[in-house]
């Protein structure tokens, strides 16, 4: 097996052995995931495999959209649509790198803005440029910015 298909490759055991085992909500969420990376694989002008920082960054879209659903229908009191994506979020969190806590984001901005000298938000972008690659993965791009925002507050 190739290192490139790593990720997709255990999501697919995983799907396997979650229909064996009649898990229909892990089955139905890794059948939607599986369908996403393959979506993913076929857009552009060719078809290509997709390495497996590409596979976590399509289970990151999904889990987003996921967390946002829920979200959203908790606000209009559809509790049992809210608890169905809550669980689709859970089985899609076990592919995802652990997130970083608000500490430990928090302190990551702060050393970015030392490190860039930022003064204001005038320099957020500069932050931003700077703080991405090293929570990539780690934390949603709406929590860093927050992150960054209290920083040079």
């Amino acid at each position: 097996m190739s290192e490139t298909t790593g990720l997709k490759a255990t999501l697919q055991r995983d799907l396997q052995d979650a229909i064996r085992n009649r898990d229909k909500v892990r089955a139905a969420t890794l059948r939607m995931a599986l369908t996403a990376v393959s979506n993913a694989q076929v857009a552009g002008t060719e078809a290509r495999e997709l390495s497996d920082d590409e596979v976590l960054k399509v289970l990151q879209k999904e889990a987003k959209k996921r967390r946002e659903a829920a979200t959203a229908y908790t606000d209009a009191g559809r509790e049992e649509l809210a608890r169905n994506e809550q669980e689709e979020l859970a089985v899609l969190e076990a592919y995802l790198p652990q997130q970083l806590g608000d500490a430990e984001l928090d302190r990551l901005a702060a050393a970015a803005v030392a490190e860039v000298g930022a003064t204001g938000m005038a320099q957020m972008g500069q932050v931003m440029k700077v703080l991405q690659p090293r929570v990539a993965g780690r934390a949603e791009g709406g929590r860093v910015a927050a992150a960054v925002r209290r920083a040079l507050s």
